[in-house]
């Protein structure tokens, strides 16, 4: 089994949970196959454990330095970044007339995974690029992608999201960055971001910010924010670089984890003269970002669990093989010790990892399929539908992956005792690492805001309840399969504590207690995400009843784990709901009770 990912799970999601190979089916990826797939998925596992694996603690030891001019990065950072554009990864979901190989999101997401479980520090810059990629593609005039996209999705350039501000934070309605605009059409922009990963280094030729700013004289708040494309080095007429943009580093940011990606403080326009363009409409930045913000989100929740799965696999593989100790009954100190996956605590956490790793991971590639299916979906109205579900699971797949994959990867450094503490095992970076996910993009009180505060109501509540349909398609499914029924009146009782907890929440919302309807907005989207976990499990868990009986061994191995994943999240994660439920529907307004000296 490869120490990044299962990849018979990976096979099972893909081909038997999402069946992404009938996408083929379709004319945008009628040139693939299910060989083309596996030979992309093969590909990227050899190169992710030659080229990233092989670094990943050097970068962690050896993070970037800035010396006053130039940001240092060790050398096998640009090394394996050159492989993978060169490879064909950063492109490989764009269309094939702009040099991308065209893939299924699905599959580019595995990849993703992949590389993120292997070096998160090393292929963030790639994903940071993709994702700038998209929003331009999106958004920018013909003359802009002409300009910018070839030498991105080839890896001459790479790109930033610049959103936050030292003094705003994550409240983007009070950034002060400005853009002047000057008879050119181009604007001057002014300002400082922070927290720009990527932000400065060597290892491309330029580097193409996304930055938020605010045309002087445009409504006030986050209705006045428009988006900008703001090079590092400006380009001259024939495509070649011209003269540096007055985008300045002025310092890095150390953190705990994610410490191969620069994490940088930029000053726009000291000199007066940074040139920015402005890309999609004024005054829209806000929705136009979220086109990457959200990208990045589902990103964020995919590199959790990647960071959780491949410290699953490390602390599965350390149990088979530490012995220690003895079974409880046996009572002769003289006998031969046992591996400690024999003991009962070990096998808990191990199995509640997988219940986490397994399930997000069939969350996020469901999540994934579904932008695919929007792409290639021709209904106008399910088409909608899509992205209505989308929209709506988004905070979700962020958020629940973020808190609990790094559950996970507590979990995986206590199986390794006290080994799990030093860096003598990967555990303790892939723990610190993954620490970094519940804030990345938007922290998961943010996300419970976004999922309670607009996606639940908006459209008054359409896209609530088109989830609530898929799950009752999914019970309704499973009552004809005997081998599930363990789960289906606990999964009943969990949609209709779902709708019922929302419905009481939205009334307090209608009476106009605004503070107290969102006050418990972070315990709402960990309920939610409890049950929606439930639901891929509980999907999993029917395709794998009707294989269990292979007759080769390690394939009916493979689909009873399937099933006791499923038992013990059933079991032992989603009757927390209830007490969360019981909560919300309370109105329950300690912390806002509490006053400011009392703390």
């Amino acid at each position: 089994m490869s120490a990044l990912l299962n990849r018979r799970d990976l096979e099972f999601l893909l081909y038997e949970f999402l069946e992404v190979a009938s996408l083929c089916d379709y004319e945008r990826y009628a040139e693939h196959d299910r060989e083309t797939f596996d030979a992309v998925l093969e590909a990227c596992e050899q190169l992710a454990t030659e080229q990233f694996l092989s670094h990943a603690a050097k970068l962690d030891e050896n993070e970037p330095q800035f010396d006053g001019e130039q940001v240092h990065i060790i050398p096998e950072v640009k090394q394996a970044l050159d492989t993978y554009c060169e490879a064909g990864y950063l492109s490989a979901s764009f269309d094939a007339e702009l040099g991308g190989m065209q893939l299924p999101w699905t599959i580019t997401q595995c990849c993703n995974a992949i590389f993120a479980a292997a070096n998160v520090g090393t292929v963030g810059y790639g994903a940071l690029t993709v994702a700038a990629a998209n929003m331009l593609n999106a958004f920018g005039t013909q003359t802009q992608k002409d300009k910018y996209l070839p030498a991105m999705l080839e890896g001459r350039f790479f790109g930033t999201m610049c959103l936050s501000e030292p003094h705003a934070g994550s409240s983007l309605a009070d950034i002060r960055t400005k853009a002047e605009p000057q008879e050119d059409g181009s604007y001057l922009i002014s300002g400082t971001k922070m927290w720009i990963s990527g932000g400065d280094h060597d290892l491309s030729e330029n580097i193409v910010h996304m930055v938020l700013a605010k045309i002087p004289g445009g409504p006030p708040g986050i209705k006045g924010i428009s988006l900008f494309v703001v090079p590092r080095t400006r380009m001259n007429e024939d495509g070649t670089l011209g003269e540096t943009n007055d985008v300045h580093l002025t310092g890095l940011n150390h953190k705990m984890g994610w410490r191969g990606t620069v994490n940088t403080v930029l000053s726009f326009g000291e000199d007066g003269d940074c040139r920015g363009y402005l890309l999609g409409e004024k005054h829209k930045g806000m929705s136009h970002m979220f086109h990457m913000l959200n990208e990045a989100r589902i990103l964020v929740g995919l590199e959790s669990t990647a960071l959780a799965y491949t410290a699953y696999l490390y602390s599965l593989d350390y149990a088979h093989n530490r012995p220690q100790g003895r079974h409880a009954d046996e009572k002769d100190p003289n006998s031969a010790q046992v591996a400690i996956i024999e003991h009962a605590d070990v096998r808990r956490m191990l199995l509640k990892q997988k219940a986490y790793v397994e399930g997000a991971l069939g969350l996020l590639l469901y999540g994934a399929h579904m932008v695919d299916q929007h792409a290639v979906t021709v209904d106008e109205e399910r088409r909608r539908e899509i992205g209505l579900l989308l929209d709506l699971l988004t905070p979700v797949m962020k958020a629940w992956p973020s808190e609990y994959c790094l559950e996970a990867n507590k979990l995986a450094i206590q199986v390794l005792g006290g080994y799990g503490y030093t860096r003598d095992y990967p555990v303790e970076r892939l723990y610190r690492d993954n620490r970094l996910n519940a804030i990345h993009d938007g922290t998961s009180g943010i996300q419970g805001l976004d999922l309670l505060g607009r996606k639940v109501v908006m459209y008054d509540g359409e896209a609530f309840q088109l989830f609530i349909r898929e799950m009752n398609n999914t019970l309704r499914k499973a009552k004809h399969e005997e081998t599930v029924s363990e789960f289906l009146k606990a999964f009943e009782q969990a949609i209709a504590l779902l709708q019922e907890t929302t419905n009481s929440l939205i009334e307090l919302a209608g009476k106009g207690e605004s503070q107290l309807f969102l006050a418990n907005s972070t315990t709402y989207i960990e309920m939610f995400g409890h049950i929606t976990i439930a639901w891929v499990w509980l999907q999993q868990a029917m395709i794998a009843s009707k294989k269990i009986d292979s007759e080769i061994e390690d394939e009916a191995n493979f689909y009873q784990g399937k099933i006791d994943a499923c038992r013990f999240f059933y079991r032992h994660e989603l009757p927390k709901i209830e007490a969360q439920a019981n909560l919300l529907q309370a109105a329950d307004d300690t912390f806002l009770r509490i006053s400011n000296d009392s703390f």
